[in-house]
């Protein structure tokens, strides 16, 4: 049977697979865990956004991450699984005025009016120890879980220190189920192919039956989904660079939305990360702070001269194969240091989109997910907080159709 208590030598090897997940996908993703995110970030795709199964309007976006692995575990072995994500944490304004507008109150100490809604994102965590004998020897082993909604709500004064109103932070109730399994493979060895199938079960269709768009269904979502694995007698093969009697077993594994790599300390092999962001073995977080995330994922060498591994094309041809850190757009070669304009209002877009047509921005990186979609991480130039977003890691995103090259990047 499956337990919810890492033993403690298992929470220590699984802490330093975290911080690299915070890195990528929580400091890297534009829900930050308890702080703002702009309307353009809250609209555009985040990775690993697992949205409720009754919304799909473009055939773009998907409800389940599915991971399969190979891994030789010895009998007795435990297989310890922490499912992590963000979920949304929408604010809104409520004027005292029920007639005023919603974004018309002020925030306290914000010394005039404030920037009204905006979303937020909370960790979520799902952990399970399971036997592995009990994965490979009985039928699939199934979490299920879910978390209720919760709504707060706090008096908010204007800038004289009268009722001005309140602020209310709301999450929506969301569900979801993660599906292990594993199987025993044919040959000399003890080797077996783990799947572990994460899906948002979330009961949610749009109102009246319209069509949503993606904020409507974003707080409903599974918004930076990833799964840490490990074993406490064994290790996991990697499907980067698997040794040669186990290539075929390798390019045989199916990963869809999501991606397998080795984590902790290098020359380790007994933990996985499976990230909706395509790394190599063994990603490292710089330190520094927040800046980090892209230290693994194609972004320039570090101030030390450093060189960040590049990203690999999966050996089984079924995922696509990014490019390292830069994207050719109208012939020209964009990558992080590339000057562009910007052109938003291609899709879906808000109203900061008006502010931001037509201004120049610096691409500070070029990040790909595990579906193929390249996104451009962009400071604006006359922004005077840029110098601020690369030290926090916090940019505006882009897709290729949305900006023009201005040079040819380096």
């Amino acid at each position: 049977m499956s337990v919810t208590a890492f033993a403690p030598e298992t929470e220590a090897r699984l802490a330093r697979a975290r911080r690299v997940a915070d890195a990528v996908l929580f400091e890297g993703c534009p829900l930050h865990p308890s702080r703002a995110a702009t309307a353009r970030n809250r609209l555009h795709p985040q990775f690993g956004v697992l949205v409720p199964p009754a919304w799909n309007p473009d055939g773009e976006a998907y409800d389940f991450q599915h991971t399969e692995c190979l891994m030789e575990a010895r009998k007795g072995a435990g297989l310890a699984v922490e499912l992590r994500f963000l979920r949304v944490r929408r604010r809104t304004v409520q004027p005292a005025d029920p007639g005023a507008a919603a974004t018309g109150a002020a925030e306290p100490g914000a010394g005039g009016r404030g920037p009204g809604p905006r979303d937020e994102g909370t960790e979520e965590r799902v952990e399970a120890v399971v036997a592995v004998d009990e994965l490979i020897g009985g039928d699939e082993v199934t979490i299920a879980f879910t978390r209720p909604a919760a709504e707060e709500r706090a008096p908010l004064p204007d800038e004289d220190g009268r009722a001005g109103g309140r602020l209310i932070h709301r999450q929506e109730e969301i569900s979801g189920v993660l599906r292990l399994s594993a199987r025993l493979l044919d040959g000399p060895f003890r080797l077996m192919r783990l799947t572990a199938v994460v899906e948002n079960t979330t009961a949610w269709t749009p109102p009246d039956g319209r069509a949503a768009d993606r904020d409507a269904a974003l707080p409903y979502s599974l918004v930076a989904t990833h799964l840490l694995m490990g074993l406490s007698d064994g290790a996991f093969l990697s499907m980067a660079h698997p040794p040669e009697w186990a290539k075929d077993a390798i390019a045989a594994c199916r990963n869809l939305h999501t991606w397998p790599v080795l984590v902790g300390e290098p020359g380790r092999v007994d933990v996985v990360l499976s990230s909706p962001v395509i790394l190599e073995d063994h990603p490292s977080a710089a330190p520094g702070g927040p800046a980090a995330p892209y230290r693994a994922t194609g972004e320039p060498p570090a101030p030390d001269g450093t060189e960040p591994p590049e990203w690999r094309e999966p050996v089984d041809g079924t995922a696509p194969g990014p490019l390292p850190g830069r994207v050719v757009v109208d012939g020209r070669t964009v990558a992080a240091g590339s000057r562009v304009r910007l052109d938003p209002g291609l899709r879906r877009t808000d109203v900061q989109d008006l502010f931001l047509r037509g201004r120049t921005a610096t691409v500070e990186s070029v990040l790909n997910d595990v579906d193929g979609s390249v996104h451009l991480a962009v400071t604006v130039d006359d922004d005077p907080g840029a110098d601020i977003r690369r030290d926090q890691g916090v940019f505006l995103y882009f897709r290729p159709d949305e900006i023009t090259p201005l040079e040819d990047g380096a």
